[in-house]
């Protein structure tokens, strides 16, 4: 028998890619009532929490600048060139001054400011594959935790940096990005490890919304944290989150183990349901990555594409989005904080409750796995998009663009039903790795997005302008979602298979 894999939920799928001896053999997992039902808090969900724990606490260090920026800035020393048509520029209400701060400590123009915003990402992108790489060979536990710990080391010194020089702060906002990258390619390879096939996608959605959360939570508290006279205000939210991402990082070495045979304190039935519903695990995991497969697999190609088109979408609201709402609609910094942080609160609910009826579809056999991927990437692709197109239309109306930021961006949360587990499926074995492969190419749109946006914007904050900016990241995404449903796969790769698992029948 070969040892369960995750594409075997429903074999109706039918892949043309790839072909098997035991296409016809189902999943073999054994029932929840196989774990002690007294033991409440099982340490597979303390590795949820505290996953969860930490990418709240990197994405509210990652956006917190996205806010910081608009403080940090002084708007006033570019000028706006007039223009002729009253239909490009929204009517400004009566601003108070004390709470939108025109007058800050750097003279950044919007290219400037663009690669103040991308700089993060220049590091992020280095470190995905050794980070995944890393997981897999030493575990994701010390890879995971120290991620979070450098970001957190170097989210306390920006301020300093950037009241030093300018690329002294470039400088460290790169080495916070390298610090973060490894945080998702290593969450990646321990949900290898940890989570059974027919609870990924839900248990992924819990985890990685702490993205959502640690949004929800920088956006407003930064902004209004700028608003304090303190310090100018700004560096507070930098010093905060710091700290307690240094906290969260005491906590997790505690607590956390990389594999369920490794930890001490796990209930012999839980590590029981864990290793039968996985499956034994690879043995060779020191063996050599087959690049050249992983090169010709379009089913990766096609989870890379998609994930590139998510984050276009994703990064242009990230961090333009607060700047197009001070700019054009003219919210003040306390209220364009809230208000950016809106569509996160809904894509949170909504990624849980896809991942959750997702989860009961395969477990009903109603979709594949293939399918079911395909579904809902699509549903997080298309529907954001059309929100944001929605906004590009509505222009000044206020209230009109925060509900199309609000609801069709709920469904943006989809994604962790959609390509966000579809590593794990291809091969469990090398799913770090391949996560880091994706996530670099992805996360290069954090800093192509803002630079490419301030080439476009280049000092004439528009309508037009931001009409342009908006079309572009719809289209990215949507078209790079037609890609991944003609092309995406659920079953496992034969490369990914050891000699051992290969030659057990």
């Amino acid at each position: 028998m070969y040892a369960p894999r995750e594409e075997s939920v429903n074999n109706s799928d039918s892949d043309s890619d790839s072909n098997y001896e035991d296409e016809d053999e189902l999943t073999r997992i054994l029932p929840p009532e196989v774990e002690d039902a007294t033991t409440c808090l099982k340490a597979r969900h303390v590795l949820g929490i505290m996953g969860f724990l930490g990418f709240a606490n990197v994405y509210a260090m990652r956006v917190n600048l996205s806010v910081a920026i608009v403080a940090m800035v002084n708007n006033t020393a570019f000028p706006q060139p007039p223009s002729n048509n009253s239909f490009e520029t929204c009517p400004g209400p009566n601003i108070n001054n004390a709470t939108t701060p025109d007058n800050g400590e750097f003279v950044w123009d919007e290219k400037t400011q663009g690669l103040v915003l991308g700089s993060f990402f220049y590091g992020y992108v280095l470190t995905q594959v050794p980070g995944g790489r890393l997981a897999e060979l030493f575990g994701g536990k010390l890879v995971y935790g120290i991620g979070v710990l450098v970001t957190a080391v170097f989210t306390l010194l920006s301020p300093v940096a950037a009241r030093i020089n300018f690329p002294l702060f470039i400088i460290v906002r790169i080495l916070e990005g390298m610090g973060e990258g490894v945080t998702f390619p290593s969450m990646h390879a321990m949900l290898a490890r940890w989570i059974p096939p027919l609870e990924r996608s839900k248990f992924g959605a819990y985890v990685y919304a702490g993205t959502n959360f640690g949004t929800i939570l920088s956006l407003p508290l930064s902004g209004w944290l700028c608003s304090l006279e303190y310090d100018g205000g700004w560096p507070l939210s930098f010093y905060l989150f710091g700290v307690i991402g240094i906290i969260w990082f005491v906590f997790w070495m505690f607590l956390i183990y990389d594999t369920p045979t490794t930890h001490p304190r796990i209930d012999p039935q839980e590590k029981a349901f864990i290793l039968a519903s996985i499956g034994p695990q690879d043995e060779d995991e020191k063996a050599p990555i087959p690049w050249m497969n992983m090169l010709k697999c379009v089913p990766l190609w096609a989870i890379l594409i998609t994930q590139c088109g998510n984050s276009w979408a994703f990064y242009t609201q990230l961090t333009e989005l607060p700047t197009y709402m001070a700019q054009i609609l003219h919210f003040d910094i306390q209220s364009n904080a809230l208000l950016s942080a809106v569509p996160y609160l809904t894509s949170w609910w909504c990624g849980i409750l896809t991942s959750i009826i997702a989860d009961w579809l395969l477990s009903k056999g109603y979709l594949s796995l293939s399918t079911s991927y395909k579904i809902f990437n699509s549903i997080a692709s298309i529907v954001p998009s059309l929100g944001i197109l929605g906004v590009a239309y509505v222009g000044c109306d206020k209230v009109a663009a925060q509900l199309l930021l609000a609801l069709p961006g709920a469904f943006a949360g989809a994604v962790y039903a959609g390509n966000q587990m579809n590593h794990i499926a291809l091969s469990p074995k090398y799913a770090g790795t391949m996560y880091g492969i994706t996530n670099a190419a992805a996360n290069m749109c954090g800093f192509l997005a803002p630079y490419v946006i301030g080439l476009i914007i280049e000092g004439r904050e528009t309508l037009g302008q931001w009409r342009m900016v908006f079309y572009l990241a719809a289209g990215i995404n949507i078209g790079a979602n037609l890609f991944y449903v003609a092309f995406a796969s659920a079953r496992e790769q034969p490369w990914s298979r050891s000699q051992r698992l290969s030659t057990v029948n």
